[in-house]
């Protein structure tokens, strides 16, 4: 059966809710309650086409998963395809849109970015204002994102010289599989906001460059179709945000595992959605820019209640285990599956013990790029800490830390105080954004040439000659303003 635009626009309340979602349409009365992001935002959209918001931030594959074969009512006919198909064609552009058709137009050669701040600048010019938003905020007064920077400021090289270094490689291997520099690609969601081919970018650069990349549980694409991008022998991880029904955590295991996924990176610290200001003022911001004034004060909008909101973010992770505990949620892991397991979202000493004891084979510390607690410690520094006073542990396990990198000589320094390796999550959001493929490749290759050259200054010819004693964590800090 086939659907007309006016049957369709009759369902458009909570009691019948329909939308259409590339001219097929569903039934989603059902499904409101379960909506991670709350039903307001599917009935925003009720009884009309939906597309364009649904699919720059859900994978493909995501209603055969998530609705009922009985809820999936068919095409809209034909006349409603062309109807649908006209409208788009004819939409006026948003502003946000023109601002960002003439910035791709004047934005740099490839070639004349030189660090990945430079990436991020022409990102913060090229890429839709929510993409940005969401993708550059953090939680609450952004203390944490900053300090994860800092950090690296209050560590600096005792170079040694003389020795030979012409021949420099600083390829390794992370939880076995082989790495052409200490760097991997951080689990980040919804690279679809910023480029139509999102996550597929990103494969398709580390392929490339020889870099593994941890896929979002919340990525943009569907799993399968990030596998399906893989050039044979390319490694990637698996970043879980493990559901509260033990049968839905399992299914999504089973199936990277079925295509192929290396490993297992489970989050531990976003139990919870945080507080994202510049995220969660994203639509108001647009619905802004659109108007040409900011919107009129109602009496009746007083309520201070009214509008809570957790962002692009926040509906991510509204169904996320909030119950895991070292002696149920590790055991369970380990029973389910055969994929090395490692612990994302340490963020102090004490934790990583616990994880060496719980026996998994890896810890990220990090404080989720400092888009969740705020005031949580650099990850550096914990990495610090948990050297100089347990040095033990590396014995029996690979660590990682990520956030705040945007140098070479950043990994360098996390290498010499004993991490395996760095992840780095919105630079590649970023170059993939802004470049596509080519995006992701430059910076990769920036990272790279920075890594080599320190690496030869430092006296190290091998990331195994990278240790302790390169290293000293000072008590001042030079002024690096673009750092803050």
């Amino acid at each position: 059966m086939s659907w007309t635009l006016n049957e369709v626009s009759k369902h458009k309340t909570s009691e019948s809710c329909w939308v259409i979602i590339k001219n097929k349409v569903y039934d989603v009365t059902s499904f409101l309650n379960e909506h991670p992001g709350g039903a307001a935002i599917i009935l925003k959209y009720a009884g009309r086409d939906a597309t364009a918001v649904y699919e720059p931030i859900h994978p493909a594959d995501a209603l055969e998963k998530h609705l009922p074969k009985s809820k999936h009512l068919g095409p809209v006919n034909t006349e409603a395809a062309g109807a649908l198909e006209a409208a788009v064609r004819n939409r006026k552009k948003t502003k946000d849109e023109v601002r960002m058709e003439e910035a791709h137009k004047y934005k740099p050669k490839l070639s004349h970015i030189l660090s990945l701040r430079d990436m991020e600048d022409v990102a913060k010019r090229v890429l839709p204002h929510k993409a940005y938003a969401y993708y550059s905020s953090s939680t609450e007064d952004t203390i944490s994102k900053g300090e994860n920077a800092r950090a690296f400021a209050r560590f600096f090289f005792k170079a040694r010289v003389m020795r030979p270094v012409n021949q420099c490689d600083p390829a390794t291997t992370i939880l076995g599989f082989k790495s052409s520099i200490p760097v991997f690609v951080s689990g980040a969601a919804m690279a679809k906001l910023a480029h139509p081919d999102g996550e597929l970018n990103i494969t398709r650069g580390c392929a490339a460059q020889g870099i593994i990349q941890m896929v979002s549980s919340n990525a943009s694409y569907s799993y399968a179709d990030i596998a399906q991008a893989m050039a044979p022998e390319q490694t990637l991880f698996f970043q879980l945000y493990k559901h509260k029904d033990d049968a839905i955590a399992l299914q999504r295991i089973r199936e990277i595992e079925t295509l192929g996924y290396k490993a297992i990176f489970l989050t531990v610290d976003a139990v919870v959605p945080s507080k994202r200001e510049f995220d969660i003022r994203a639509p108001w911001y647009l619905e802004d820019l659109e108007r040409g004034a900011p919107s009129p004060f109602l009496e009746e909008q007083a309520d201070s209640l009214q509008g809570t909101s957790f962002g692009t973010a926040g509906g991510l992770i509204v169904n996320d285990d909030r119950d895991m505990t070292w002696e149920k949620t590790i055991p369970w892991l380990r029973s389910v599956t055969k994929l090395p397991i490692v612990i994302k979202g340490i963020q102090c000493v004490e934790d990583a013990i616990l994880a060496a004891k719980a026996g998994v084979d890896g810890i990220l510390i990090s404080n989720h790029g400092g888009r969740q607690l705020d005031y949580s410690f650099p990850p550096l520094e914990v990495l610090y800490r948990l050297r100089k006073g347990h040095p033990e542990v590396f014995k029996h396990m690979e660590v990682y830390i990520d956030g705040g990198i945007t140098r070479g000589t950043d990994v360098l320094k996390a290498i010499c105080l004993g991490a395996t390796a760095v992840g780095l999550g919105r630079a590649y959001l970023y170059a993939q954004g802004a470049y596509g493929v080519g995006g992701v490749k430059r910076i990769t290759h920036i990272l790279e040439t920075e890594i080599v050259t320190a690496m030869r200054l430092m006296g190290a010819s091998r990331i195994e000659d990278l240790t302790p004693e390169l290293v000293e964590r000072v008590d001042w800090q030079p002024e690096v303003k673009a750092r803050l």
